[in-house]
């Protein structure tokens, strides 16, 4: 009998039939149990309770670090929309009531903790920087319990010995390390009988949000499976992992990748679009087990099937992956000559303290450029404190989209000659292009507006017509 480990992403999660229909509720007790999951909250509910991922608009969280007295009318809207949620899922008044008064009650506890925070904090003697991080991690775990919770009450009455793991450490006083609260959490679990549903936030020393930030749920995910010797991992996505986006290419014309490996999940997960968080990915790599990506509309599809150790049998360009609204942040001084390690070493301090994410670099003699992503506001405060630091040299920001061609194993020089030469063939001319000597990705920059049709010309050059002209040779 097969042991899983299963994560359900946020927009799955907010189509809640379709998660009982294809992956929870199954013919018999056998299909059934054997199983965990994890679950993450509703689609953008972790946006409200934080700041949204896309567009960094403020949450609860952003608006208590700037003290804005409006957050607790924001806090008052996440708490609606979580209780509407409740009645799209009960229909039985008992269990939409228990549901409410759950959720509430966390609501108003955290309500009631930010508020003493903040009064505390008008005497100069405490600093509410200090306590922003526990803030962040109580506020994100909300959404998880809310959604572990009810998917929990939701089985039950469905006839399944479903049981509620809560990780959050609500009532937690002393926080344990995050192995140590898994494997407390699960010591008394039968998963042969019973079937865990896990929050996706764990409390714990290390922190999870202060060292994943948003990849937390990945994190626990990737502890629970090797923790309990899981023999497979599989995420429940809203689409294939497939050869492009589908939203932007056509859903008709992409493709699953069936199988690859954990070092493509890599390169994916540094354009932010994660299949997998790299940290998470390096614990399921590490125990040896095997992550399946699924289509949770599709649940008959195999899917994709990454693991350590697939290799390629023909070289060939997997997936088109790219990240827009990028700022390239360029820096020319003539006197770098020989001093770059030490400007390099600068700017990735200014860079490291507006928590902004380094996404690819680039340089030369005395050039670099730095391709960032992050808020309107960090990335200002990153050009301001460059040209402060550096006053004689010439620096210039604008904004850019990477896209990457990337596979377990490629020729990377013809796929970069290939990709220019269909970007030119649309009028796109590349700011500029790497390859890699890994042979596993090369990459395109171009104007943010060409985003979406660089992606499309290259999905079609390295798929498309590679499609058509082997079907014409057979």
């Amino acid at each position: 009998m097969t042991y899983t480990v299963e994560k359900i992403g946020g927009t799955s999660m907010s189509a809640f039939d379709a998660v009982l229909d294809n992956i929870l509720i199954k013919n018999s007790d056998e299909d059934t149990y054997n199983r965990v999951f994890v679950v993450s909250a509703y689609g953008g509910i972790t946006d409200a309770l934080l700041e949204c991922k896309k567009t960094s608009k403020p949450g609860v969280y952003q608006l208590v670090a700037k003290r804005d007295d409006t957050w607790k009318a924001a806090l008052d809207y996440v708490e609606q929309r979580m209780l509407l949620v409740n009645e799209n899922i009960f229909a039985d008044p008992m269990n939409r009531l228990r549901a409410d008064k759950f959720i509430c009650s966390r609501i108003s506890e955290a309500k009631t903790c930010i508020s003493n925070i903040l009064e505390t904090c008008q005497y100069g003697q405490f600093s509410l920087r200090h306590y922003l991080p526990q803030v962040r991690e109580f506020l994100a775990s909300i959404g998880e319990v809310h959604s572990a919770y009810n998917t929990a009450l939701k089985l039950k009455n469905l006839g399944v010995n479903a049981r509620f793991v809560d990780l959050s450490g609500w009532d937690t006083q002393a926080p344990s390390s995050l192995d140590e609260c898994i494997v407390n959490a699960f010591s008394d679990i039968d998963m042969s009988i019973e079937l865990p549903i896990v929050t996706g936030y764990a409390s714990c020393k290390e922190g999870l949000m202060s060292t994943y930030d948003r990849g937390y749920s990945e994190m626990t995910f990737s502890r629970v499976a090797s923790l309990t010797q899981a023999d497979l991992a599989i995420i429940h996505k809203e689409y294939h992992l497939s050869s492009a986006d589908p939203r932007v290419v056509g859903s008709d014309r992409v493709r699953p990748l069936g199988k690859t490996n954990y070092d493509v999940a890599d390169q994916l997960a540094n354009l932010g679009m994660e299949a997998i968080h790299p940290n998470a990915a390096a614990g399921l790599r590490e125990s040896g087990i095997e992550l399946q990506i699924k289509n949770t509309f599709e649940p008959e599809h195999s899917g994709t099937l990454i693991s350590g150790a697939f290799r390629p049998t023909v070289d060939r360009v997997e997936i088109i992956a790219g990240k827009e609204k990028v700022f390239a942040l360029h820096l020319f001084d003539q006197a770098m000559v020989g001093c770059v390690d030490n400007v390099s070493y600068e700017l990735m301090q200014i860079i490291t303290d507006a928590r902004v994410k380094l996404v690819g670099k680039e340089m030369n003699a005395n050039s670099m450029t730095y391709y960032l992503t992050g808020s309107n506001e960090a990335l200002n405060k990153v050009l301001y404190k460059t040209e402060k630091r550096f006053p004689n040299a010439n620096i210039k920001g604008r904004m850019v989209a990477l896209i990457s061609a990337i596979g377990s194993q490629f020729d990377t020089n013809q796929a970069l000659a290939k990709g220019v030469l269909a970007l030119m063939e649309k009028n796109i001319t590349p700011v500029a292009v790497h390859s890699s000597m890994r042979n596993v990705n090369v990459q395109f920059v171009v104007d943010d507006e060409e985003y979406q049709p660089s992606i499309c010309a290259l999905h079609d050059v390295f798929f498309i017509q590679h499609s058509q002209i082997q079907s014409v040779a057979v």
